[in-house]
């Protein structure tokens, strides 16, 4: 006869930062839980991503207990939003950090760990729903699991849900341009609408550097020389002297999102939460992750564990709804070349509209009053050319 699978009280799968926030929040909302963290890696180690931490992101982890993560890194303070010659530079309302996920990863599971979860290294391959539990590979059992794995989820895959819009990213370090210094530079795309290349320098002497479009039916998705020969176009010599070149898929964030009820959560990127306007999605994955975690002890508590599903669905809908139906509306607005535009002038122009931008692409935000006004009086100004990238096919 076989074993009986190790029974938990949660499982989360993946320990990325929207996994191991789900397990803080279990553990703040009831430190005796048995919680697992599942990852088929080791710690450290690296992941494809823009490495850009927003203050929102620190607020969150300061709730369920986690402060000092970024004390021994250096805060970026400045933007630069540029398209075609064009430009809006601005000191940013709260400054951000560029901190490897290598690093940043690693010590948010060092924090779960601290806080009582258990880590292990699994690669979850079969998900088996019970009356009673959710069965893991036959050998791991819990109450409520937590699917944090990404992408392209296991866990998704066996709740029968769809992928969604995508995007394809190419992501390196390369030593920071003296023009781009201090600041997180994003140069948006001329001829592959939406898309964007970018350097967020680290404070150590390097930059992350990347290129991202949008996948599109009617084109083939780009190759890896092609991903950089249009980031060398954008911002000529980010990628000089380039290492460590990663490519990553971004499953898109739009304006109908509904999380599954049951045993069975989502959260971050395996919930297909990825800001469509910037690609950050670290900001929801900490979110979401958080709500999983006291969703799953709040539904534990109360013995009915089938519960957890629709307590993450009422708290991330209050959080995130009419957030990610402005974020939709505003990917949409941006796949129009003037519109782009209209909103590099009306962020040069007025402090208000740029900060509000910021916090659409970064966290919460919307389309406030004053942004939708600086926006129409952009458009309402006749434009004149300006010079062009020469952006590969």
């Amino acid at each position: 006869m076989a074993p009986a699978p190790a029974r938990w009280d949660l499982v989360v799968v993946g320990a990325g930062p929207a996994g191991a926030a789900a397990a803080l929040g279990a553990l703040r909302a009831d430190a005796s839980l048995r919680v697992a963290l599942l990852d088929r890696a080791d710690f450290p180690r690296d992941k494809a991503c823009g490495d850009g931490v927003a203050p929102h992101v620190l607020d969150l982890l300061a709730e369920v207990g986690v402060t000092g993560l970024v004390d021994d890194r250096v805060p970026v303070e400045r933007l630069r939003l540029g398209r075609g010659g064009l430009a809006a530079e601005r000191r940013m309302a709260r400054p951000a950090w560029v901190v490897p996920r290598r690093v940043l990863d690693a010590r948010l599971v060092d924090a779960a760990v601290t806080a009582g979860a258990r880590l292990l290294r699994h690669r979850v391959r079969d998900l088996r729903q019970h009356t009673d539990a959710v069965v893991l590979d036959e050998e791991i059992s819990a109450a409520v699991v937590v699917g944090a794995d990404g992408a392209h989820s296991a866990v998704r895959r066996a709740l029968g849900r769809p992928r969604g819009p995508a995007a394809l990213a190419l992501r390196g370090y390369a030593p920071v341009a003296p023009g781009r210094r201090g600041a997180q530079v994003i140069e948006f795309g001329i001829r592959h609408q939406p898309s964007y290349a970018w350097s967020f320098d680290r404070g150590d002497g390097h930059a992350n550097v990347g290129y991202g479009e949008v996948l599109r039916e009617d084109r083939p998705a780009p190759t890896r020389a092609q991903l950089l020969e249009r980031l060398e176009a954008l911002l000529p010599g980010a990628a000089e002297g380039g290492r460590d070149w990663v490519g990553h898929h971004l499953p898109l964030s739009t304006a109908r999102w509904r999380p599954p009820a049951g045993r069975v959560l989502l959260a971050g990127d395996a919930a297909g939460l990825v800001n469509p306007l910037t690609g950050e999605g670290i900001y929801y994955a900490v979110a979401t992750g958080i709500a999983a975690g006291r969703a799953a002890a709040e539904a534990r508590h109360d013995g009915r564990p089938e519960r957890a599903g629709e307590r993450h669905a009422r708290a991330t809908r209050r959080i995130l709804l009419p957030h990610l139906r402005h974020t939709a509306l505003a990917a949409r607005l941006a796949r129009s070349a003037r519109v782009v535009e209209a909103g590099l002038r009306a962020s040069a122009a007025d402090q208000r509209v740029f900060d509000g931008l910021v916090e659409l692409g970064l966290a919460r935000g919307r389309l406030t009053p004053t942004v939708a006004f600086g926006l129409g009086r952009a458009l309402a100004v006749p434009t004149r050319p300006t010079g062009r990238s020469r952006e590969p096919a």
